[in-house]
C-alpha cells in the first residue's frame, strides 16, 4: 500500500463513495476535517492498487482509529502500514477489523469495546413512520440534566466507557452534538423519551448513531418512532438511504419494522487506551 497525498483526494472520494454504506466515518471526517493532520479527526489514507486501480483504502485518524474499506484487497497488507503505530481502535465491516486486529497483533489487546454487530441499510422511500406519542426537537431544546444522565449512561453501557470519565464524554458529547445539530429527542409535552442521532453525514446518507431510550421507558416504541422522524427530515431534505448497526436482536427487529434490512456484519473495536501494532 502506498501513503496518498492530497493530490489523491478525488480518486479517495470516488471510491469510498461507491462504497459508502462502508465508509461513513472516513469520508464524513474527510469532508469536515480534510488531510492537513491538523486534528485528531483528520484523515490519513493508504491505497491499494491492481494496474492503477484503487482496490481498496486503509483509513486511519490522527488520533489513531483505523477505518478500513478493502472489499477487494488484502487484509494482511495492512500490516506493514500500521506496525509501529499507536492505535485506539479498529471500526469497519467484521471480516476486514478481524484480519487487521490479528495481522498487527491486538488479539489479546486490552479492550473497552468489542462487538459485532449488524449492519443494516434502508432505502428512505420505504421508510414506515410508527404511531405513537411525541414529536422531536433538536438536542438543544430537550432538558440538558436528563440529557446528561442518558449520555452519561450510553457512554459506560454502550461504549464501554469507564465510569469515572463517563460524565465528561457526556458532557462532551452533549456539546458536540448541539453545536453540529446532528441528534434529537422524542418529546411528549415536557417529557422526554428517547433520543437519536447522525453520528456521519453526507448529502446524500446518513448513519445513526446515539440511540437511546432510558430504562423505565424501553420496549414501547419510543426510539423507533424518534428515529422515524429524523429520518422523514432527512429524506426531506434530499437524503436517499440511511445506514446503521444494531446492539442487539431487539434492536434488529425494531429497524427492520421500519424498513431496514441487513447487509453485512459491523465491528466495533475500541482497545483501552493506545496499542502498538505489530507487523
Amino acid at each position: 500500500m502506498r501513503r496518498a497525498t492530497e493530490a489523491g483526494r478525488p480518486a479517495i472520494e470516488a471510491f469510498l463513495r461507491h462504497h459508502v454504506v462502508h465508509a461513513m466515518f472516513p469520508l464524513s471526517n474527510l469532508a469536515t476535517y480534510g488531510m492537513a493532520d491538523e486534528q485528531d479527526y483528520s484523515m490519513r489514507f493508504w491505497l491499494a492498487e491492481t494496474g492503477g486501480r484503487i482496490t481498496g483504502i486503509l483509513s486511519t485518524t490522527r488520533a489513531g482509529t483505523v477505518m478500513p474499506c478493502l472489499p477487494d484487497a488484502d487484509v494482511a497488507a495492512a500490516a506493514p502500514v500500521l506496525s509501529g503505530q499507536q492505535v485506539l481502535g479498529i471500526i469497519g465491516p467484521r471480516l476486514q477489523v478481524r484480519g487487521i486486529e490479528a495481522a498487527v497483533g491486538l488479539t489479546q489487546a486490552p479492550r473497552n469495546l468489542d462487538h459485532d454487530e449488524p449492519h443494516l441499510r434502508l432505502d428512505l422511500t420505504r421508510l414506515t413512520i410508527p404511531d405513537g406519542p411525541g414529536q422531536i426537537v433538536p438536542i438543544a431544546e430537550a432538558p440538558p440534566a436528563t440529557l446528561y444522565d442518558w449520555m452519561e449512561d450510553y457512554q459506560r453501557t454502550v461504549l464501554g466507557t469507564p465510569p469515572g470519565e463517563a460524565r465528561a464524554r457526556a458532557r462532551q458529547s452533549h456539546q458536540t452534538f448541539c453545536t453540529r445539530k446532528s441528534h434529537v429527542v422524542l418529546m411528549d409535552g415536557d417529557m422526554p423519551l428517547a433520543m437519536t442521532g447522525f453520528n456521519a453525514q453526507l448529502p446524500e446518507v446518513v448513519q445513526i448513531g446515539g440511540v437511546y431510550t432510558p430504562p423505565d421507558k424501553r420496549g414501547q416504541g419510543y426510539a423507533r418512532r424518534a428515529l422515524a422522524l429524523h429520518l422523514a427530515q432527512a429524506r426531506n431534505a434530499g437524503v436517499g438511504q440511511a445506514t446503521l448497526f444494531a446492539s442487539s436482536d431487539m434492536a434488529v427487529r425494531s429497524y427492520r419494522s421500519i424498513g431496514f434490512d441487513q447487509i453485512g456484519d459491523w465491528t466495533l473495536l475500541l482497545f483501552d487506551g493506545p496499542q502498538e501494532c505489530r507487523a
